[in-house]
């Protein structure tokens, strides 16, 4: 995964953990605004968040009503108690993080803060998703903003997107270049993974920036990781693994996470429920279980 920053750097970490050149033409920073396509939603920073050390999004369920307690989605690997272990899953844990709301340039037009981690793990996914002391309808009321809506539908290899990153107040454009059945990185496995075509050059930083689709407008991943140097399997060197076992390693190549059955996992309310039909989020072990309702 792309390593998650630490305070004011001034060199340029992957997403997750590694270094890379953004391209001329791969990202465009805000204030700035992109080419919009025909036929197209624009893209912008409005209902993105910027962390201490990542990216991430103020985001709305499928199911999600405007008095919900809002959430925002980032990396399980930006957690603030560190990445999550191999099979380890984080649910109800209390949190009183804070994030810096953006509007549509850029700017920062709110401090939201949390009242939970409602869910988070690094296993077949990496993804992460706080509760916040705020509801949809109040964020929209006080700020102007509405959150970004999560897509309930897979995307298709080609679909032209954009990632977000609120961090860097940077958008990258690309498209799907496609799925990748097993993604490992160090300890790490992720299931289904969505990688980029090469134009999306993501950086340290740009670790939990919502994927959007162009057609749209709503999210449909997550960003993660990339291959940094070549390696195999290693961490910040993840490797791609097909049904049949062969090792792939692209170098240079970025990946998300899909985002789109988390909405089968939360019931009314925005209240996470993982025996929901059709939920494939890892569950917690018993013993994961039992401290969460501590």
């Amino acid at each position: 995964m792309r390593r998650p920053l630490v305070g004011a750097l001034t060199t340029l970490l992957l997403t997750g953990t590694g270094v890379v050149g953004v391209g001329a033409g791969s990202a465009t920073a805000a204030p700035q605004s992109e080419p919009k396509a025909a036929k197209t939603k624009a893209v912008d920073f409005a209902g993105t968040v910027a962390l201490s050390n990542c990216s991430g999004s103020l985001i709305r369920l499928p199911g999600s009503a405007d008095n919900d307690p809002a959430l925002v989605m980032t990396n399980g690997h930006c957690l603030e108690s560190g990445m999550p272990g191999a099979g380890e899953v984080i649910t109800d844990q209390p949190s009183a993080r804070t994030f810096s709301l953006l509007n549509a340039t850029a700017g920062k037009v709110a401090t939201l803060r949390a009242t939970k981690i409602s869910y988070a793990t690094m296993t077949d996914t990496d993804v992460a998703l706080y509760e916040l002391d705020t509801t949809y309808a109040k964020v929209k009321q006080q700020y102007g903003i509405n959150a970004l809506s999560l897509s309930g539908d897979r995307p298709a290899a080609g679909t032209p997107i954009k990632v977000v990153s609120g961090y860097w107040k940077r958008i990258y454009s690309c498209n799907v270049d496609g799925f990748v059945h097993e993604l490992r990185e160090g300890d790490w496995t992720w299931k289904d993974s969505l990688r980029y075509t090469p134009s999306c050059k993501t950086i340290g930083g740009t670790s939990g920036s919502p994927v959007v689709d162009v057609n749209t407008g709503k999210v449909v991943a997550v960003n993660n990781t990339g291959n940094e140097s070549g390696e195999r399997c290693t961490v910040n060197n993840p490797c791609e693994v097909d049904e049949n076992g062969t090792v792939t390693v692209r170098r240079g190549t970025n990946y998300a996470q899909q985002t789109y059955g988390i909405g089968k996992c939360f019931a009314p309310g925005n209240k996470l429920d993982l025996g929901l039909p059709g939920c494939a989020l890892p569950k917690p072990t018993e013993e994961e279980a039992v401290a969460a309702l501590r």
